[in-house]
C-alpha cells in the first residue's frame, strides 16, 4: 500500500485530496469547453447572419448579466454550501448551452435567443465566481494554500488556452453548434463532479434586513480595509486597459504593422504560456510580504502596451505577453492568498463578488471607448497612456501602508496540534 501511495504522489501532491481534485478537474473541464463556446458562440451569430455589431451584443449580454447579480450571488454563497452553488451554476451553464447547440444546429438561432442565452451563461458566472473563491481554502489544508491555489490555477489557465486552440480547429471541422454541445455536455459532468465535493458547511445567522443587510455588512468589510478597495479600485482601470490593449490594439497593431494576424496569435500564446509559468513559480515561491510581491507583479502588466506603442518586432511583443502571463499569475495567487487570510470566512463570498464587480464593471466602458480614444490621440497615444494609467495605479496602491507591510501568516498542517481552528481552516479577519 505504501509503494502504490508513493506512486500517486508522483502525479498529485500527497496534501490535494479527494474534493480538491475533484474541484481541480471539474475547473479543467469546464474551461476546456467555456473556451472552445466562446469562440463558437461568435461564429454561431456570424453564421446566422449576425454583424460585428451583432457578435458585439451577444458577448455584452454575457458581461451585463454578470454585473448585474455579482452582488446577489456574493451574498447567495455566503448563506449556502459553496459548491452546490458553483453545481447549480454549472447545471444552468449546461441548460443554457444545450439549448444554444440545439438552436444552431436546426439552423433557427435568431440574434435575441443568442443573446439571452448568453446572459444566463453570465448570470450564472455571477453566482459561480465568488462562490469558488470561497471553496479553494475549505479543500485543502491551510499550510499548503499558496501551492494550492497555484495548482488550482494552473489547470484553469492551461485548460483555457488548451480550450480555445481546440474550440477553434473545432469549430472550422464540425461547425460552432457541435462545439456548444460539447461544452453543454461538460458543464452537466462538472455540475455532477462539484455536487459530489463534500466540505463542512456551518449555517450562520442571517443579517438583519435580509439580503440588503447581508450585502451590506460586505462592504463595510470592503470599505473598512483600504487595501482591499485601492486594489480592487486598481484593477477596475487596469483590466479595462489590459482589455482594451488585448481585444483591441492588438490586433490592429499586428494587421496594419507587424504582418497579419500571426504575430499576435503568438502573443496571445506566449502570454497563456506565462500565466501556466507563473502557476508553477508560484507553487514553490512563498513570499513573506505576499501582498507587496503581488501588487508589484502588476507592472510588467503595462509593457504590452508599450511594445505595441514603439511596434516592437514580433518575438519581442511575445517576450512582454510571456512576462506578463508570469506577473499576473504572481499577483493573483498572492491576492486569493490575503484575501483568505484577512477576510472572515462567513464574509468571503460576499467580499468576493464586490471584488469580481469591480473587476469587470469598466471593462465594457474601456472597450467602447478604446476606438475613439485612438481618433482623438492618436493609437500610439491610446497605448502609451494606457500604460501609464497601469503604471500610476499600481504605484499609488504601493503608497498604501498595509500593502507594503502586510505577512503570510505561518500556518501548521491540519495533522499538528492547533488550538481551536475553524471548521474550514480559514485564517480569522482583521479587527475592523
Amino acid at each position: 500500500m505504501r509503494e502504490h501511495d508513493d506512486r500517486r504522489g508522483l502525479r498529485l501532491p500527497p496534501w490535494a485530496g479527494r474534493n480538491f481534485r475533484l474541484l481541480v478537474g471539474a475547473s479543467f473541464v469546464t474551461g476546456i469547453g467555456n473556451s472552445g463556446a466562446t469562440i463558437a458562440a461568435a461564429f454561431a451569430v456570424i453564421e446566422s447572419g449576425g454583424s460585428a455589431t451583432d457578435v458585439g451584443l451577444v458577448a455584452a449580454a454575457r458581461t451585463l448579466a454578470m454585473v448585474v447579480l455579482l452582488l446577489v450571488g456574493g451574498a447567495v454563497a455566503d448563506r449556502l454550501p459553496r459548491q452546490r452553488v458553483m453545481a447549480v451554476a454549472n447545471t444552468a451553464n449546461a441548460v443554457s448551452q444545450a439549448l444554444f447547440a440545439a438552436l444552431v444546429l436546426t439552423h433557427r438561432a435568431t440574434l435575441w435567443e443568442m443573446a439571452a442565452l448568453t446572459a444566463v451563461g453570465g448570470g450564472a458566472a455571477a453566482f459561480f465566481s465568488p462562490a469558488a473563491q470561497g471553496l479553494v481554502m475549505a479543500t485543502v489544508d491551510p499550510a499548503h494554500a499558496g501551492p494550492a491555489f497555484s495548482l488550482y490555477r494552473l489547470a484553469t489557465n492551461a485548460s483555457n488556452v488548451g480550450g480555445a486552440a481546440l474550440g477553434g480547429a473545432l469549430v472550422a471541422a464540425f461547425g460552432s453548434g457541435w462545439v456548444l454541445a460539447v461544452d453543454a455536455a461538460g458543464f452537466a459532468v462538472a455540475a455532477a463532479m462539484r455536487a459530489a465535493i463534500d466540505v463542512p458547511h456551518a449555517p450562520r445567522e442571517a443579517e438583519p434586513g435580509g439580503m440588503l443587510g447581508e450585502l451590506r455588512a460586505g462592504w463595510r468589510v470592503v470599505a473598512a480595509t483600504s487595501w482591499l478597495w485601492g486594489i480592487v479600485l486598481q484593477f477596475s482601470v487596469v483590466n479595462g486597459m489590459f482589455g482594451a490593449v488585448e481585444a483591441v490594439y492588438g490586433p490592429l497593431v499586428s494587421r496594419e504593422q507587424l504582418g497579419g494576424a500571426g504575430p499576435w496569435g503568438l502573443a496571445l500564446a506566449a502570454g497563456g504560456v506565462g500565466t501556466a509559468c507563473g502557476a508553477v513559480l508560484m507553487m514553490r515561491w512563498r513570499p513573506r510580504r505576499m501582498l507587496l510581491v503581488g501588487t508589484l507583479g502588476v507592472l510588467p502588466l503595462a509593457l504590452p502596451a508599450v511594445a505595441l506603442a514603439l511596434v516592437l518586432p514580433a518575438w519581442a511583443l511575445a517576450a512582454v505577453m510571456f512576462a506578463g502571463g508570469v506577473a499576473i499569475e504572481v499577483f493573483a495567487v498572492n491576492w486569493m492568498l490575503a484575501l483568505h487570510q484577512e477576510i472572515p470566512e462567513d464574509l468571503m463570498s460576499r467580499v468576493a463578488g464586490f471584488d469580481w464587480l469591480g473587476s469587470v464593471a469598466l471593462s465594457p466602458v474601456a472597450l467602447a471607448l478604446a476606438g475613439p480614444a485612438a481618433s482623438a490621440f492618436g493609437r500610439a497615444g491610446a497605448l502609451w497612456g494606457s500604460a501609464g494609467l497601469i503604471v500610476l495605479l499600481t504605484l499609488a496602491v504601493l503608497l498604501l501602508p498595509d500593502v507594503r507591510r502586510m505577512e503570510r501568516a505561518s500556518a501548521a498542517p491540519a495533522a499538528a496540534p492547533a488550538p481551536a481552528p475553524a471548521r474550514d481552516g480559514t485564517v480569522s479577519g482583521p479587527a475592523l
